[in-house]
């Protein structure tokens, strides 16, 4: 099936995937008057008394702001806000779908950090929660950084969605594979948001992180401050080639591009080494060459290919509970629950089934409960 040309003739006909539905109806002069003016008043009068009345008395509590500046949407790169609408219209629909969440895309015609921070926090009293999106390295830090106290949860998903499906596969791949995590060398492909989220989330024995340069590593002087905090890491290996990066390695993460790997690479790494080729359309390495080369255990991003790693297994029901919780924030704690729940809920992993389908509506009831009960 050609996806590309059935997702075009599918905006075509319905200008895009998401609409607003209504709770009420307005079917005369007393529904106007109920739901409108006068009676809205009255409403608006019990917020303005306690503003936390807001979560019971309007949609707030269940809405989501999706928002990006177009500058590193999916493999596409920086195509800017009106290209990146579709995308963000497309992870509305997942939260409704999933989560029973009423999400609204919001592209931002502008690149500045403070920019984007100011109208963040300008729109917030809308919204129960800020997913950003689709925001380049390093400014998606900065901004994340920046809105850590705005009373409701900011969550950059390709940050924290990316790491939080990432750990729970890894999981299950090493009891697959027979391995503890502590005892393990793992190598990053990737410096990115994905990249940095997830090597500060797994905490594996070794790291060792790669980028479009090379490893990176403390006599590198084109390193930001992100890179550069990884290197600081007390579990960190300081390789000095790609070649020494893969020597003795476990796990390969990558979050990096098309065919970044070789098969040479991974005849590098340890017996029953574990790959996880996210790159999207097109992983770092095919998974029938990957295994030609040894590996025990593939995951790729894509649908087509078992052990799909998405981050639709994660920012659903981590929002849901932190909604239904009315949490400040999404922090560490929660991410590392959700991540567990959901390895948890493959009871017995194989090769082929280390994490549950990005399908099943159980992953967003079982995160969301969990993060809930914290």
């Amino acid at each position: 099936m050609d996806f590309s040309e059935r997702a075009l003739k599918s905006a075509i006909k319905r200008r895009g995937k998401i609409e607003i539905a209504l709770k009420v109806k307005i079917k005369n002069r007393e529904d106007l008057s109920t739901y409108y003016t006068p009676g809205v008043a009255a409403v608006s009068l019990e917020v303005a008394k306690n503003k936390e009345r807001v979560f019971e008395l309007t949609n707030k509590g269940n809405s989501i702001a999706v928002v990006s500046d177009g500058t590193s949407v999916l493999g596409l790169g920086d195509i800017g806000p009106e290209a990146a609408l579709p995308v963000m219209e497309g992870k509305c629909l997942l939260f409704k779908e999933l989560a029973g969440i009423d999400a609204f895309p919001i592209v931002l015609g502008t690149k500045n950090v403070d920019e984007i921070v100011s109208i963040v926090k300008a729109i917030a009293p809308s919204f129960g929660g800020i997913n950003l999106e689709d925001i380049a390295a390093p400014a998606c830090f900065e901004v994340e950084e920046k809105l850590q106290n705005i009373s409701i949860p900011v969550f950059h998903d390709d940050q924290h969605g990316t790491a939080v499906v990432v750990s729970a596969a890894l999981i299950n791949a090493l009891k697959v594979v027979g391995k503890k995590i502590s005892d393990i060398k793992v190598v990053i492909f990737g410096a990115g948001a994905a990249g940095i989220a997830t090597a500060k989330l797994i905490k594996p024995g070794c790291l060792v992180m790669v980028d479009s340069r090379g490893p990176i590593n403390e006599t590198r002087k084109d390193i930001n401050k992100y890179k550069k905090e990884i290197t600081q890491l007390k579990n960190y290996f300081q390789a000095s080639s790609l070649e020494e990066a893969f020597e003795a390695t476990d796990v390969f993460i990558g979050v990096s591009g098309r065919g970044r790997v070789t098969s040479e690479l991974i005849k590098r790494m340890n017996p029953d080494p574990i790959i996880f080729a996210l790159s999207n359309p097109n992983p770092e390495i095919l998974p029938k060459n990957a295994k030609a080369a040894g590996a025990a255990i593939v995951a790729t991003g894509r649908s087509d290919f078992p052990n799909q790693i998405n981050n639709i297994l994660a920012f659903p029901g981590i929002f849901r509970g932190a909604l239904d919780s009315h949490a400040k924030g999404v922090n560490l704690k929660m991410k590392l629950k959700a991540a567990e729940v959901l390895a948890g809920m493959i009871t017995k992993p194989t090769p082929n089934k280390i994490l549950p389908s990005p399908l099943d509506k159980n992953v967003v009831k079982t995160i969301s409960k969990a993060i809930v009960s914290l």
